[in-house]
């Protein structure tokens, strides 16, 4: 199990007379970061309620933690599904990924744990300032090498911690995204072995949560998705792949998302 190492008194919220459509920022001090990380919320009306969900949806590479509302309308998307009952009221947690570089990984460099601080610290985070949600389900979603590292995250700490995950055009390995950033390898501190997605889910599959990806027909990504499910099939991994009209782009992550959102309400049975 993985602790929270966040300075409590060293916590930023944004005031409520200056909130929008549910949306609420933080600012936390962790020692995974050896700083400061940020956290865009969006929270329902929740009050009475206990025990409430917290999907923690992670950016690609370039993004930051007001990606997912600021390009994906994800807040809007929830606030609809839950307003016609699709889904149960749950709690959008949308972190920065340390922003380091073009893109984290969501991995454990030597200069930064970025996956203690996904993994221990956001959730901590979250269940501190909306105290509905402390011992609730916790979802895992992301997008490109956010889907990479949702999918690789959930399957290293199992259906213990994750209730479940889904990706979007998901990377699949590390060396999937040396195709799009600037920084080396070499440049990736710390980080040892094959860090692939079929792997990570290999050697979990006995605790493994309920999974699910999707890819656009038209995207750069799509023949890693097919790849990644037919090794799956192969090995008898119970999963979920979809495949739609769209590229590696905000139209099919805005689109989309709210397949992310029905999966994990499934989970629930609501």
């Amino acid at each position: 199990m993985i602790h929270h190492s966040i300075d409590w008194p060293k916590l930023e919220i944004s005031d409520p007379r200056w909130e929008r459509e549910g949306l609420r920022f933080l600012t936390v001090k962790t020692g995974q970061l050896h700083g400061r990380g940020d956290i865009v919320l969006h929270v329902p009306e929740i009050s009475g309620r206990q025990k409430v969900p917290i999907a923690i949806l992670l950016h690609g590479i370039y993004g930051s933690s007001w990606g997912w509302a600021m390009k994906g309308a994800a807040h809007l998307t929830a606030a609809r599904m839950i307003a016609t009952g699709e889904i149960p009221p749950m709690v959008l947690a949308m972190p920065s990924d340390g922003l380091w570089g073009d893109g984290t990984a969501y991995l454990t460099h030597t200069r930064a744990d970025y996956e203690a601080w996904i993994v221990a610290d956001v959730p901590a985070a979250v269940q501190r300032v909306v105290p509905e949600t402390q011992g609730g389900p916790l979802f895992l979603a992301g997008l490109s090498m956010g889907g990479y590292g949702a999918l690789r995250l959930a399957a290293k700490y199992g259906r213990d911690h994750f209730a479940a995950v889904s990706a979007h055009s998901a990377s699949t390995s590390l060396d999937d995204l040396f195709e799009f950033v600037t920084e080396s390898r070499e440049d990736f501190a710390g980080i040892t072995g094959s860090h692939s997605v079929l792997d990570q889910i290999f050697s979990a599959r006995n605790n493994l949560p309920p999974i699910r990806f999707d890819c656009g027909t038209e995207d750069v990504l799509l023949e890693k998705s097919r790849s990644l499910s037919k090794s799956l099939n192969a090995i008898r991994i119970p999963h979920t792949y979809e495949e739609f009209r769209g590229g590696h782009t905000w139209d099919y992550w805005r689109e989309h998302l709210a397949d992310s959102l029905r999966f994990f309400a499934a989970t629930t049975g609501k």
